[in-house]
């Protein structure tokens, strides 16, 4: 049955004759006639019947006008409920992340969205950027990372927004010829062994960048994509690496600058286009940048 003859019905329950429900809804009597009749043949039975010049209600109909009662309660809590959702955060946001970016800032992330009506469902992703567009089939937002050379994603069906740029530095073992110095030019580890992370991730087209640059070629003999293992290996004198600077935590490594050009890993979030029409996604976004711009000051 229609929800706006069931209201019609409603108003003629409470206003008691045709022509004080067509003046209270804004329509002619024999529009609320006709109404009236064709919601008596969607329910197939009779809902009113004369009484002298005015209409009565059927017992059927008596038992309609509550159901309608019921019925128009649950639209209208149903219009109130979305219009909550359009407009303040309210809901569920999916999110995914590469592992270190998740671990700069996805706990500060989460305290700004602590009690503020939006679920954050946050997973790691640890693929390459060409494979991030796909993920958005499963996820509201993508936290992912590129060399800052490479171009964005951003295309008729992906939305992107540059979020941190992150500098990639030199990670040396204790005791390296080159440990006193504030930075290096690659050239002068032409002859070492390189740990790197696996082709596709910025990390490693921060190196393969920076060798077409400088004309050395790294010897790569390990490719691991976990940066705590990578530290363990530079620690324990495996080899080098370039690693994002806020990364870096191991105390017995040490951190060089790359000297003579610009390396560094840009952060971005990827969403649909549209999607922070969405105020619970808008709300995250912009937890986000503020946990972003933390960082920024850190450092």
């Amino acid at each position: 049955m229609d929800a706006t003859r069931l209201r019609i019905l409603r108003e003629l329950a409470d206003r008691g004759t045709v022509a004080a429900t067509a003046e209270a809804l804004s329509m002619t009597p024999s529009a609320v006639s006709q109404q009236l009749k064709l919601l008596g043949r969607e329910a197939g039975v009779s809902l009113l019947e004369p009484s002298g010049r005015r209409l009565r209600f059927t017992d059927a109909g008596r038992a309609l006008v509550v159901c309608a009662d019921d019925v128009i309660a649950a639209l209208d809590r149903a219009e109130a409920e979305m219009a909550a959702y359009r407009t303040r955060p309210r809901g569920r946001v999916r999110v995914a992340l590469f592992p270190s970016g998740a671990a700069l800032l996805l706990p500060a992330v989460l305290d700004l969205m602590a009690n503020s009506g939006v679920d954050v469902d946050a997973q790691d992703e640890d693929v390459p950027a060409s494979a991030v567009p796909p993920l958005l089939a499963d996820y509201d937002v993508v936290l992912t990372h590129r060399d800052e050379r490479a171009p964005t994603l951003a295309g008729p069906r992906v939305a992107t927004t540059g979020l941190l740029r992150e500098p990639i530095d030199l990670v040396l073992p204790p005791g390296h010829r080159l440990t006193g110095r504030g930075e290096a030019q690659l050239g002068e580890l032409a002859d070492e062994n390189w740990i790197s992370v696996r082709g596709g991730f910025p990390v490693d087209d921060v190196l393969l960048s920076v060798a077409a640059v400088t004309g050395v070629e790294p010897r790569v003999v390990h490719r691991i994509n976990d940066f705590h293992v990578i530290e363990e290996l530079v620690a324990a004198g495996r080899g080098v690496a370039l690693m994002p600077r806020f990364s870096v935590q191991h105390p017995r490594v040490v951190r060089v600058r790359v000297a003579g050009v610009r390396a560094a890993r840009i952060y971005d979030l990827v969403t649909r286009p549209g999607a922070t029409e969405r105020p619970a996604i808008a709300a995250v976004l912009e937890a986000f940048r503020t946990a972003a711009t933390r960082v920024d000051r850190a450092e």
